[in-house]
């Protein structure tokens, strides 16, 4: 039977399979369904320093083979996590903090906050940063570096994990300057901006206009985006975008990633990441894989 185990910056994962941020909470709803320590780890809602009530409603929207979020990174914050939530999962599963800042001091003190408390640290970089009109973190590469290396300075014992935006003109040079800026591992992609619009007012779905795509449609972008990141630096990468089925998982392996985060799908099937663990089990024993971190890069381009 295969070892499903990996290890990401020093962390051993019982498997590759995490729920990605905003789409399981803190794990609590999820529990009452099935047993979450089955999963190799969890990503967080994102936590910010304060409370967020996040944006009107309607804040979320349907669309052909995907949906549409501009939930506002509604959370308690971040001290609510710790006192009321973080125990709770730290005995059940490895604990990814996803965390979110519309300053670099806001990154900066978070990952103080946190640092030695959870088992990895994901940095949400698509937040808008107030000091720059509203542009997002992680649109150019050189405030992917100054971002990564302000949060980065602030951990003496969590590695970190840049979240990179699907936003962006070269994946693979905001995945490089992640690196440069002390990056341990990468994750991506994070959602897409899009619109959805109601023909019979003439006006957005969304309250906010705009707002993050994410599902199935994205798969075939979101491989093309891991693979270039994997082949720009020696980090690990954890890839995500539309995956819904254990043979997803398998490509975005393949493609370079070393474990995958189930997002949307969760939305669609509270079970969607034991489905897809027993699928990528099924299938790395039907092909004769020992391990499944045996997997990650293995994919031959054609003409190379």
């Amino acid at each position: 039977m295969v070892d499903l185990s990996v290890k990401i910056c020093g962390v051993e994962l019982k498997n590759p399979v995490i729920p990605a941020s905003g789409t399981f909470g803190f794990g609590r709803e999820f529990a009452e369904i099935y047993d979450i320590s089955c999963l190799g780890a969890v990503a967080t809602k994102g936590l910010t320093l304060e409370e967020r009530l996040g944006n009107p409603v309607p804040r979320i929207a349907e669309s052909r083979g995907v949906i549409l979020n501009a939930v506002g990174l509604q959370n308690p914050g971040v001290e609510h996590f710790i006192r009321e939530d973080l125990e709770w999962l730290k005995a059940r599963t490895r604990v990814i903090a996803n965390v979110a800042g519309k300053t670099l001091s806001d990154y900066e003190a978070i990952c103080a906050r946190l640092d030695g408390l959870v088992d990895l640290i994901e940095l949400n970089i698509s937040c808008p940063n107030v000091k720059c009109g509203g542009m997002a973190f992680g649109i150019r590469p050189e405030s992917v570096k100054e971002v990564t290396r302000i949060a980065k300075s602030a951990l003496k014992k969590t590695p970190l994990i840049v979240k990179l935006s699907p936003n962006v003109e070269s994946i693979a040079r905001n995945a490089a300057a992640a690196e440069e800026g002390g990056a341990d591992c990468l994750s991506l992609i994070n959602t897409l901006t899009g619109m959805a619009i109601d023909v019979e007012t003439r006006r957005p779905v969304l309250f906010n206009n705009t707002g993050g795509v994410s599902g199935a449609g994205l798969k075939p972008i979101a491989l093309r985006m891991v693979y270039e990141a994997s082949r720009a630096v020696s980090l690990p990468v954890i890839g995500m975008g539309g995956i819904c089925r254990g043979v997803d998982a398998v490509e975005f392996l393949m493609a370079g990633a070393s474990a995958v985060q189930v997002g949307t799908r969760n939305f669609a099937d509270a079970l969607a990441c034991p489905k897809i663990l027993e699928e990528l089990r099924a299938w790395c024993d039907s092909h004769g894989i020992r391990k499944v971190s045996e997997l990650t890069g293995t994919l031959r381009p054609n003409g190379g």
